[in-house]
Formats: structure tokens, sequence, C-alpha cells
């Protein structure tokens, strides 16, 4: 009970860090509120093999080796490995983050490695998707809100399917320069509607179940709950000092 009890307060520090987006952390920071657009593209792209590899990391390998593989490229997201299992795994850019109080939302250095289950591919990764096509078109953070609420608009996003699911569990990430690769964790998906359904707290609690800062509304009508996990994707503890950052 103590182990599990130090393993909460420990996420929920970790996770208070990452609430903190309203402040810049470093004067070096790769981003900062002056950036209005994405820099060149070059700065967020990785070579494929290492991509895939970051990608795959995401998950338990039982899960990662027969899953879909997306890479960014210069025209958006491409599929690198046709996988058998119906999940599909890619790396987050900086610009999956929340619209406001973002301050990083265009660091090149976020790798946010994710790994989908079926449902979550089909109807969580369109977001990516237009959120990246807005981004490589040059919109501002206000522009891709902006061309996001009209896609929703129009339809272009799916409807949320039921048992929705990510896995979040790479050791090797970089979510943001407050506490690097975090804690590892799993996120559901749920319709905004059912936001209180799950009981979740905010980020930088002790409870089991977070409620993310992004999404929700804002303007995708989507709620992502957190949940974290006390291991990553290769097995080894979260509750050590490895990851005090």
């Amino acid at each position: 009970m103590m182990g599990s009890r130090r393993f909460l307060v420990f996420v929920s520090l970790i996770f208070a860090f990452m609430l903190c987006f309203s402040t810049p952390w470093r004067m070096q920071a790769q981003d900062n509120s002056e950036q209005s657009t994405m820099l060149p593209l070059g700065q967020y792209l990785m070579g494929r093999d290492a991509e895939i590899a970051l990608a795959r990391s995401a998950a338990p390998s039982s899960v990662a080796k027969d899953a879909t593989v997306m890479v960014l490229g210069r025209d958006g997201y491409e599929t690198a490995v046709e996988g058998k299992n119906g999940f599909v795994c890619n790396v987050d850019r900086s610009w999956m983050d929340q619209f406001e109080n973002s301050p990083e939302f265009w660091n090149p250095k976020r790798r946010g490695p994710v790994c989908y289950n079926p449902q979550a591919a089909r109807t969580l990764l369109p977001i990516t998707l237009i959120r990246t096509k807005l981004a490589l078109a040059g919109k501002s953070k206000a522009e891709m809100n902006e061309g996001m609420k009209a896609a929703i608009e129009k339809g272009e996003l799916p409807a949320l399917e039921p048992g929705s699911m990510a896995y979040m569990l790479s050791k090797q990430g970089f979510l943001n320069s407050k506490c690097g690769n975090c804690a590892p964790h799993l996120m559901f998906y749920v319709p905004v509607k059912d936001a209180h359904t799950w009981g979740a707290a905010p980020l930088g609690t002790d409870a089991p179940v977070l409620l993310a800062t992004h999404f929700n509304g804002a303007p995708e009508p989507v709620t992502e709950f957190i949940v974290p996990v006390s291991e990553w994707s290769d097995g080894t503890s979260a509750d050590s000092g490895d990851h005090a950052h």
C-alpha cells in the first residue's frame, strides 16, 4: 500500500508539471509565446527507422509488434509499416497540445509516442492528421483552432467509437520541458457530454483518473481521461529516481 501511495504521489507531481504550460521553464526553450507558426519542417522530422522504433515504444511489445506504424513526412503522416492487429502507433508532435496556454506548442523537441487501439485509430487518429495538415500549411495556433472547428462542422472528424483508448508508455518520449517523458499512462476517450462519468480529477492531483487539458470540447468533441500506470512499455518501473525530472 505504501508503495502504491508513493507512486501516486510521484505521478501527481509529474502531471502537476504538465499543467504548467502557461509558464515557460527555461529561457532556452525551443518555443515561446512569440512563435506564431511552426519552425522549418526539417526540425520536426526524424530518421524513418528511429521514428518507427520510437512509435512502437508507446505500447507493450505484444501490441506494438503487430501494429501499423505511421511516421511524419513532408506531406504529413504516412504509413511506414502495415500492421495486422488494428492498432496504430505514431509519434505526436507539439501541435497536438492544447491551443490555449501552451508555450511549447511549436517545440520541435516534442516527441509523444502513442499507440491507439482499433476504435481510437479510426476516430482519434483523424484529429492528429487534421491538425498536422493545418500545421504543415503554415497556420498559426489560432488559425489551426478555427480550421479544426471548421473540419468538425463539415463532418470530417468521425464520431467517437465506444472503447477508444491508447497507450503512452514510452520511456524514450519527450512530452515537454517540465517533465521530459513524464509518466507512463493509458488514455481513454469519451464524448464531452460524458466527461463526468469517470469522476476524473484535474492533472496535478493524486486521483487514479485524471482529466487531460486538451481536446475536451476545445474544440474537439472528445474528453480524454489519463490513468497513470507503474511501468514503462519495456517493463521497468516508473517509481524510481531515473524519472524525477
